[in-house]
């Protein structure tokens, strides 16, 4: 079943790629005003993870944010690198590199989420 492209997925989609950083659900719901309701917001992320569209990065903090997925698909939906949290400025960034993790024998690791949590380049003057 194809799904369709409605115009309040277009312009969240357009609000994520449009960030220089990860973002919360309550930071779109800023950007996007009161044009679209809280759960519709919640609906289409889950959905945008599912299609492998964005993922999901569960912070150090306990907020989900969401960041554009880089050569990801539907079948293909892996994310093996750390994000960064700014302490200062609140910015996650998808790190880069992507890192290999020693798993016990017989585990296969496909995807993690790791969290660092610091200052970032313009913050780390700062502090």
């Amino acid at each position: 079943m194809n799904k369709r492209n409605t115009k309040t997925k277009q312009l969240i989609l357009n609000s994520l790629k449009g960030s220089k950083s990860a973002v919360s659900h309550e930071i779109l719901q800023k950007a996007l005003g009161d044009e679209i309701d809280r759960a519709t917001i919640y609906r289409i992320l889950n959905s945008f993870c599912d299609d492998g569209i964005v993922h999901k990065i569960v912070s150090d903090d306990g907020k989900s944010y969401f960041a554009p997925c880089r050569g990801c698909s539907e079948k293909k939906h892996r994310h093996r690198h750390f994000h960064f949290r700014c302490l200062h400025c609140g910015t996650i960034e998808c790190m880069p590199e992507e890192v290999d993790i020693a798993m016990p024998e017989g585990y296969k690791a496909v995807n993690f989420n790791g969290i660092i949590s610091g200052y970032c380049p313009e913050c780390s003057s700062l502090n």
